[in-house]
């Protein structure tokens, strides 16, 4: 589906449903997890954020730790969107999560009750914002019971304070426990957002499954695999990337197999007239059951690139063998300890 308004903002981006909902998201999201902290300056993520939303992206997903320093995303977010973005309010999907780790004490991570609702308010404070569009519990927490958790997610939904609500990194049977937990309490579970990418396939053991049958939306965070399924790895590893700084990414998880599938798929990627990046995206979006993928961006260049996999998710069968070939499990899943409980 597409989105189609006066405004050119939004010509030709493609539009998903969330699952059984009346929600539309873009194929294409923009996440907030990295390069919006105080590490990188306001103005060069006003320029991004505004050319996002000019290109069509409505949905912006943050979390109360995003930064660093943990909740600055939210509040260079917030004032992005006092000093340009408020007008568009209505047209803005906005989300936010909470669950690890955010403030000292025995309160200030995981799923209780009285992490996630201070936590939301936290939130709001630091967004400026009245209600998010969407509030997630952030990881599933094995020491609080579901119920308290799901509960506080339904109390968010009828103070007025979320207007829809989702979970993260849930394996497909706490996933189903969540979904039947929010059905009683009258709340529907609208999204699940987990890790997905061409070397991290998870969610096809079962997860989608759940998705699909139950109507629950799906975004796929890390659909690049910590960068490694975009160019800057084919020769290397360069100075100042992730893997180079040991991050969110390992050197050793570079290993010569999972480069050799990389240069691969890329490829396939140029046999079909894309980036691998582009690949990448189009490529977890080819299921239906996938509403959205969420990527970063640290430039305009960057984020213009990732938006072009948008409305490209046809593949023919003999294009999907060969990706299957390559596209294969490389240890790239930082979250698989929470989808495993």
């Amino acid at each position: 589906m597409t989105y189609t308004a006066a405004d050119d903002r939004y010509t030709g981006l493609p539009y998903r449903r969330c699952g059984r909902s009346g929600l539309l998201l873009p194929e294409v999201s923009l996440g907030l997890w990295q390069n919006f902290g105080d590490g990188k300056p306001i103005e060069d993520q006003r320029v991004i954020l505004r050319r996002a939303f000019d290109l069509g992206v409505t949905h912006f997903d943050l979390a109360n730790n995003y930064g660093p320093p943990y909740g600055s995303a939210e509040i260079n977010f917030g004032r992005v969107m006092r000093e340009d973005l408020r007008p568009y309010r209505d047209e803005l999907v906005i989300s936010t999560k909470a669950g690890y780790d955010m403030w000292p004490g025995p309160y200030g991570e995981w799923g209780s009750r009285k992490y996630l609702l201070a936590s939301l308010d936290q939130s709001l404070q630091r967004m400026g914002l009245e209600y998010v569009d969407i509030f997630y519990s952030h990881r599933f927490d094995p020491k609080t019971p579901l119920e308290e958790t799901m509960g506080a997610l339904d109390t968010a939904v009828r103070s007025g304070k979320a207007l829809y609500v989702g979970i993260s990194s849930y394996s497909a049977e706490r996933t189903m426990e969540a979904v039947d937990l929010l059905r009683r309490m009258g709340t529907r579970l609208l999204i699940h957002q987990p890790s997905y990418s061409m070397l991290n396939r998870w969610i096809e053991g079962g997860l989608l499954d759940v998705l699909g049958r139950e109507g629950v939306g799906c975004i796929a965070f890390s659909p690049l695999a910590q960068g490694v399924l975009t160019g800057k790895y084919l020769d290397g590893v360069p100075a100042g990337s992730r893997a180079s700084l040991n991050g969110s990414l390992a050197r050793d998880q570079l290993s010569p197999q999972t480069l050799a599938h990389v240069r691969a798929l890329n490829e396939i990627a140029r046999s079909r007239g894309q980036t691998l990046a582009q690949l990448a995206l189009s490529w977890a979006l080819r299921d239906s059951r996938v509403t959205s993928v969420l990527v970063g961006a640290s430039s305009v260049a960057q984020l213009e690139e990732n938006l072009g996999a948008a409305g490209h998710s046809d593949f023919t069968e003999d294009q999907l063998a060969a990706i299957d070939r390559d596209a294969v499990d490389s240890g790239i899943n930082l979250w698989a300890a929470s989808s495993a409980r």
